[in-house]
């Protein structure tokens, strides 16, 4: 039943590749750019990085590079989108949004996130395009109906403008249907080694307190395209589990977590379940069995602390014991005094238990 199973999930491989661009507009601060792009491939490597007013333009990846050096019209292209073309356009834009939002203050910022999705194994192609203003999502672009949606009431002005401009409209449909894709396939073809190679993470089970869900944590892997669930008796659980997001690391790999809730698996049980993990059209499977031994925790952690600072606290008591009990007998040394065994065991001790002085000087003798 288990490899019936996973041979069902290496089936449904789906490969889809993304070309996504996020540009910012500012006005009226000197301490921020005027316009800062940089388009991201599969949601991870920074193909290129503009930035207009400190006359930045430069590739971010090998594979990047070498389309600027054998393509110079691409170069002027890009030349001409980071220095002349956007500027221009997100400061008209700028300029426009305060007159019809009636605005004065001279701060203002303006976003746009424009790219798209190819298919690889069925051509499919998706569209985005979005603009968020000053720290706030302002107006969506709905490729069907090819209208515009208000994401928030100011922004119905500018939809209703927008919605009637029918030549841009169409300019921007081109733009995202046919161009997009075009340099998304160049680009994927370019960075073939490095953007569709494979790389597994390393997994882990991780546990706040004993009451906490373990979290099946795996990191270091590529692409962004993972398959990752909790089992029961080999079948995919549904209910008592909770995925995380996938979030990038520093590193150009991605890392996600996989909570499963264990309250109510009695300890016979836990051999019974496991988490697996699997690349999107990769063919190894990673399975880690939900096993106590091998949990990483903080409570067992805070358990060894305690002991530590336990026994770090009987070690200073003595010390001081020690130090109080040498000071004694130099005090009586200097007196002149001489003390017999007999003079302290001959004392009554009252309620059964002894002073400290008698404590002291036994210790001495």
């Amino acid at each position: 039943m288990k490899p019936v199973y996973l041979l069902l999930l290496c089936s449904n491989v789906v490969l889809k590749h993304s070309l996504v661009s996020f540009d910012t507009g500012s006005s009226g601060n000197p301490n921020i750019s005027e316009f800062v792009g940089f388009p991201v491939i599969d949601g991870i490597q920074m193909a290129y990085y503009c930035d207009s007013s400190n006359k930045i333009l430069e590739a971010r990846q090998d594979w990047a590079k070498k389309i600027l050096d054998t393509n110079p019209q691409m170069l002027e292209s890009l030349t001409d989108y980071c220095f002349v073309d956007r500027p221009n356009l997100f400061r008209l834009w700028i300029s426009s949004l305060k007159q019809q939002l009636n605005q004065s203050r001279a701060v203002h910022i303006l976003q746009m996130i424009e790219g798209c999705e190819w298919d690889e194994n069925t051509g499919e192609v998706t569209g985005l395009l979005q603009y968020g203003y000053d720290g706030e999502d302002f107006l969506k672009l709905d490729l069907k109906t090819l209208t515009w949606i208000a994401l928030k009431p100011e922004a119905d002005i500018i939809k209703q403008s927008w919605d009637a401009d029918t030549t841009r409209m169409k300019d921007r449909e081109k733009i995202l249907t046919k161009i997009c894709p075009e340099w998304l396939k160049m680009y994927v073809e370019s960075g073939n080694s490095s953007l569709q190679r494979t790389v597994l993470p390393s997994v882990s089970l991780l546990q706040k307190t004993p009451s906490s869900p373990v979290s099946c944590h795996a990191t270091g892997f590529y692409p962004n395209r993972p398959l990752m669930f909790w089992r029961k008796d080999g079948e995919e659980l549904h209910e008592g589990v909770d995925p995380g997001e996938i979030l990038p690391n520093n590193d150009e790999t991605f890392q996600m977590s996989v909570d499963l809730n264990v309250s109510s698996v009695t300890p016979e049980d836990w051999g019974r379940y496991d988490c697996v993990f699997q690349l999107s059209g990769g063919e190894d499977i990673l399975v880690t069995k939900l096993n106590k031994t091998v949990i990483r925790t903080n409570w067992a952690e805070t358990s060894s602390d305690m002991l530590f600072n336990t026994i770090a606290a009987v070690v200073v008591f003595v010390v001081l014991i020690l130090i109080a009990a040498a000071g004694f007998a130099v005090w009586k040394k200097r007196k002149g005094e001489r003390f017999k065994e007999t003079e302290f065991t001959s004392q009554p001790v009252a309620d059964g238990k002894c002073s400290v002085r008698l404590f002291l000087l036994y210790f001495l003798h």
